[in-house]
């Protein structure tokens, strides 16, 4: 059997009190481990009704869709995951590969662990990295998610920002451990609001871990090429037969905006909604973006 990576990231201060307010909250959220393959994936789980399942970008963690939990728990019941390696999950070694590999990497383990627990048909909601893991589950077949709410997609074409690639090569990882959380903040400022600040020290303590998250940066890493076209599953949109939701930001400066109009309109079943926001429009503005997902998510809008 394959060695998992043990959880090298501990709670920071940050991460302790949003999981704090959760646990406090009503509904409140409780923290949850499971093996799922060779990886043990954190989730917390809240609320009650038909269920939504919360796939974080690329670096972030369950916790990272904390402004969105509360007022999503009144409606449903909520299950937000840590993707492998990220956040508080363990993962096996990556063992090098291109974008197929990398994609198996972080979809098998999720798709196992909704399965286990019967979740195939909850509503996947995903952002970026996670998008595409929803989109992948989507197209695999085995779940059979009830809806599909993809936000700033990755791999829904061949375009990938040059800046954002060489941000990712970095890694911001290793930017954090070399320049120092405070030196980090000025190379990717915080929105200055309260939550800003709140997701700028939540996010640079889950970056800064001692072993940089060799295995998923390097999973990542096969997703897309350092030059050239990035590796995409536009020509399989069509097959994606749930009623989907496209969220995008008119200023997303990791996949442009196109990007996300071109998905709308390969997928048949797909409702497009563009913003005045940028990459992770559900971050930067969530009052803007819940009820476009409260209404999208509601069951009463089921076909």
């Amino acid at each position: 059997m394959t060695n998992v990576h043990a959880v090298v990231s501990r709670l920071g201060p940050a991460e302790s009190a949003i999981l704090a307010e959760l646990a406090a909250g009503a509904p409140p959220f409780t923290v949850h481990r499971r093996a799922a393959l060779s990886s043990t994936l954190r989730y917390l789980d809240g609320g009650s009704g038909s269920p939504v399942v919360l796939l974080h970008g690329r670096g972030n963690a369950a916790t990272t869709w904390f402004p969105l939990l509360p007022e999503l728990a009144r409606r449903h019941r909520v299950i937000s995951l840590d993707l492998p390696g990220f956040g508080h999950a363990s993962s096996p070694p990556f063992e090098g590969g291109g974008f197929e590999e990398g994609l198996r990497f972080f979809v098998d383990p999720v798709e196992e662990l909704l399965l286990e627990m019967d979740l195939g048909r909850a509503a996947l909601v995903g952002h970026s990295l996670g998008a595409l893991v929803a989109l992948e589950i989507a197209l695999r077949k085995r779940a059979r998610p009830r809806k599909l709410a993809l936000i700033g997609a990755m791999g829904v074409g061949p375009v990938m920002t040059a800046r954002s690639r060489a941000y990712f090569r970095a890694p911001p990882e290793r930017l954090v451990r070399v320049l120092g959380a405070a030196l980090f903040r000025r190379v990717h400022p915080p929105r200055p609001t309260p939550l800003g600040e709140r997701l700028a020290a939540l996010h640079s303590e889950l970056y800064a871990v001692p072993d940089g998250r060799v295995a998923p940066v390097a999973a990542f890493n096969a997703l897309f090429l350092a030059l050239g076209p990035v590796p995409h599953r536009l020509a399989r949109l069509g097959e994606i037969d749930v009623e989907t939701l496209v969220l995008w930001g008119e200023r997303d400066d990791v996949f442009p905006a196109p990007l996300g109009i071109a998905a709308a309109a390969a997928i048949p079943r797909a409702a497009l909604r563009v913003l005045p926001l940028g990459h992770a429009p559900h971050l930067e503005d969530p009052a803007l973006v819940l009820p476009e997902l409260t209404a999208f998510l509601s069951p009463s809008a089921d076909p």
